[in-house]
């Protein structure tokens, strides 16, 4: 993958953002065994989905999410959803957060790894958000989503780094909610479930899930800062990409940025940013049987991974400033 030269600024062009969201759609086919649960919706729902914002990280993240809060003033969904990794619920963050918040009247959060950093905790990003549990269930028109926390501790295989887990507790909750639930379901989660560095227990979870595979149509995740999709099951499952970089380590520091800019956030320098900020619509489809998601592009500030020589757990066409623009017709075809 080449990497382009852009022009070192925190700011996002008309031009640019007419760019970027004038890509094609990604289309998954929803499994034969979850058709029937369409069937009690009477029209298109559309979700705006924005995921690894890291306003602790960026500087450039309230005008990012802005670029996201205008998109979705042209889009009208449903609902808007934040993947995690979003700001900690402190004061300096509280523009932000009301910016998300306030866009839409029906809005869901889920809590990542790093919005527990600094000392910050589960109960406050709740209370500060206003969610109303760690993990909940949400009705957005007929679909009802399932936030699953995927920050627990205790996992049997846990070694060193952030927690991805999630515990009996919340798995017999889970399965409570699989089995009472009659409509279509959509799962959420800020790690993985399936594909690289998903949950400690992703097998567990995933076998749960496939109980429910005639009324699950989709599992969405951010954390992984990649564009991909996977099958498991007769489940897909989604990583949509990061709003604002790839994450390259420090191992790979470097200055994409003014170095004024990397000075007053340092951590910039272990990424490989983003010049346009991603994020998708979600549109379930009943007539077409179909979920879609708008696709958008961007490039490299500076260097990208390729060029840095990078040798992390992703596949290289996974690790792109993007949200794709593929058309899956059938199960494992891609147009």
């Amino acid at each position: 993958m080449r990497s382009q030269s852009v022009k070192k600024t925190g700011r996002f062009s008309r031009r640019d953002f007419i760019a970027t969201t004038a890509t094609a759609a990604m289309a998954l086919a929803i499994p034969a065994r979850a058709l029937s649960s369409l069937k009690g919706m009477a029209r298109p729902v559309k979700v705006g989905v924005i995921t690894d914002l890291h306003q602790d990280i960026m500087h450039d993240g309230i005008t990012r999410m802005r670029a996201f809060v205008q998109h979705m003033r042209q889009v009208r969904p449903d609902a808007i959803l934040q993947m995690g990794d979003f700001a900690v619920p402190g004061d300096k963050n509280k523009e932000v957060i009301d910016l998300f918040n306030q866009a839409h009247r029906n809005r869901l959060h889920v809590i990542g790894n790093h919005d527990t950093d600094a000392g910050f905790t589960k109960a406050q990003c709740i209370s500060t958000w206003g969610m109303s549990n760690r993990y909940y269930t949400q009705k957005v028109d007929d679909i009802t989503f399932i936030v699953l926390d995927g920050n627990d501790t205790g996992s049997p295989s846990y070694t060193s780094g952030y927690p991805a887990y999630i515990n009996e507790e919340q798995q017999v909750w889970l399965q409570e909610r699989l089995r009472e639930i009659k409509g279509p379901i959509i799962v959420v989660s800020h790690q993985p479930l399936a594909g690289p560095v998903a949950v400690d227990n992703a097998e567990v979870i995933q076998d749960i899930l496939s109980t429910a595979a005639d009324k699950i149509l989709v599992a969405l995740n951010g954390h992984t800062h990649i564009d991909a999709q996977y099958e498991v099951k007769d489940i897909n499952y989604v990583h949509l990409n990061s709003a604002s970089y790839f994450w390259i380590g420090g191992k790979f520091s470097h200055d994409s940025y003014a170095k004024e800019i990397i000075q007053a956030h340092p951590l910039i320098a272990s990424t490989c940013p983003y010049q346009d900020p991603l994020f998708t619509t979600m549109t379930i489809d009943p007539l077409r049987s179909l979920i879609t998601f708008e696709g958008r592009q961007s490039t490299w500030v500076g260097k990208s991974p390729m060029d840095l020589g990078y040798d992390g757990p992703y596949k290289l066409e996974t690790v792109t400033p993007s949200i794709s623009g593929r058309k899956i017709l059938k199960r494992g075809k891609e147009a």
